[in-house]
């Protein structure tokens, strides 16, 4: 089985051999190590709490017990949230004002995974130093626990799903009046997780008629909890039946976000964040527009608008938008076309959110249908994806499918290869840049795996930071082309191992 220490992280499956799996003896060690972490950085007693929340799988519960137990040992208060999304626990770190945060989630991995997300005082995930330096505690084993006069302990806080929905009803482009006339009729697969606890709720603040596949938070999911077309055949055949307006679909713990069209059709994961940024420039070429940069009615004493956006000769020129290299180019097309300007940042969550607070973004996130919305908080977010989308299809009085037409049509095929030990990823990758070195028409990118981009298409490989594999995304202007650019380079790797 696997074990996987990252600088994000430890993620593995349950079950087996210490030091192969994810074992009490490992969550053990990395929760002590993450503890000593922050007590080092912030000081013993800053505020003496850390965050805990979990999605809905089978072994939650059991991680949960140890983590939160060490974190006693070590002396910290614990701030328990139960079920929660993972953007929800995020959250409930500032608003605690907890020195950290720790997620129990392996995101879309099967079910017999599960996996340690690590945050800072801010509610982000650690930087690739902090996580680093978590991990050289973890190696060392030099920790010191509370005497027992100083021993932490778990205050229960139940709250936290209600006022994570509260901030999406308060956020400035989230049109609840807008939602609510619309009457939307709405299919959410919430995958047999957290998503069945906090997404019915939303829908009704939302005012939006609602049905729910698979929405016993049991841990057995219904399907591959990945949420890509070819696991989600259950809600498209319900979308065909009619009687719906869209589709909606999110991974166990509920920060990946991906819609389906009235007509049954996928609307595309790679086009949430697409869509979602249309609307969020669309509005911020509006108040760019207006008088002397004013600020929204409402929000001129808004602290964490005018730390995001500014006001007056302080607001940015153009607003600027950031994804992956592994996201789609529509992005980039639709942020043109607002006047806006595109950067594309390494994979991972932290280096998107690193780079939009580099360049002022207004919006971005991942092709994976992470949403990041910084006026809400730096993480994806599904249910502030949801609010934004809704306010879109709402405003412009259009169907997801007309939306979707709307938008620059480029199509993504997203492949695998299975690593052995054996495998030399770094040699496989130095080959295929030399590869494409020479080639005029082929643009190199190396900052995160290899990215080669031609004039009307591209290819991305890199290994994963979350399973034993590399991924090969690759984009063109139609599928097949798109899947006959992945598969050629797949094949340099495997004639390589």
């Amino acid at each position: 089985m696997t074990l996987i220490k990252s600088i994000s992280g430890i993620r593995g499956t349950i079950g087996g051999h210490t030091g192969d799996t994810l074992n009490p003896l490992d969550i053990v060690k990395f929760t002590t190590a993450y503890a000593t972490f922050i007590q080092r950085e912030k000081g013993k007693g800053k505020s003496g709490k850390v965050v805990v929340g979990r999605d809905g799988r089978i072994s939650g519960p059991m991680v949960r017990d140890v983590v939160c137990g060490t974190l006693v040992g070590m002396g910290y208060e614990v701030i328990d949230i139960g079920l929660a999304t993972t953007p929800t626990t995020e959250l409930a770190v500032r608003w605690h004002k907890a020195d950290g945060g720790i997620i129990i989630t392996a995101s879309h991995n099967p079910t017999q995974w599960n996996a340690l997300k690590l945050l800072n005082s801010e509610g982000e995930f650690l930087t690739a130093a902090d996580g680093a330096e978590v991990l050289r505690l973890a190696e060392a084993e030099a920790f010191d626990y509370a005497p027992v006069e100083k021993l932490g302990h778990v205050t229960i806080d139940d709250t936290m799903n209600q006022q994570h929905i509260q901030s999406v009803l308060d956020l400035r482009l989230v049109d609840v009046e807008a939602i609510r006339k619309r009457k939307f009729r709405v299919c959410a697969d919430t995958i047999n997780s957290v998503g069945g606890i906090i997404l019915p709720e939303l829908f009704k603040a939302l005012g939006v008629d609602f049905e729910i596949l698979n929405g016993e938070c049991t841990g057995h999911f219904a399907h591959n909890p990945e949420p890509l077309e070819k696991n989600l055949q259950g809600i498209m055949d319900k979308m065909k039946q009619g009687g719906f307006d869209l589709g909606i679909v999110v991974d166990p713990d509920v920060d990946r976000l991906a819609f389906i069209c009235e007509d049954g059709k996928m609307f595309g994961e790679e086009y949430t964040l697409v869509s979602v940024a249309d609307y969020v420039l669309s509005e911020e070429v509006k108040v760019r527009s207006a008088e002397g940069r004013l600020l929204p009615e409402g929000r001129k004493n808004s602290e964490k608008f005018l730390e995001t956006f500014g006001t007056g000769d302080q607001g940015r020129t153009a607003a600027a938008t950031v994804s992956n290299l592994s996201s789609t180019r529509a992005l980039r097309d639709v942020t043109e076309k607002h006047g806006g300007k595109y950067t594309a940042a390494a994979v991972g969550e932290v280096n998107v959110t690193t780079k939009m607070k580099e360049v002022g973004a207004v919006i971005g996130g991942e092709g994976n249908g992470g949403v990041i919305y910084p006026e809400s908080h730096y993480g994806r977010d599904a249910l502030v994806g949801i609010g934004l989308f809704l306010s879109s299809l709402a405003q412009k009085g259009l169907k997801a499918s007309e939306l979707r037409k709307t938008f620059p049509d480029y199509q993504i095929a997203k492949n695998r290869i299975d690593l052995t030990p054996e495998t030399d990823v770094d040699a496989i990758l130095v080959k295929v840049k030399e590869m494409f070195a020479q080639d005029k028409e082929a643009v190199v990118n190396d900052i995160d795996g290899v990215k080669i981009d031609f004039p009307t298409k591209w290819v991305h490989l890199r290994k994963s930071n979350t399973e034993p594999i590399i991924r090969v995304y690759s984009e063109a202007q139609t599928m097949e082309e798109a899947d006959a650019l992945g598969k050629r380079l797949m094949q340099v790797v495997y004639d390589m191992q």
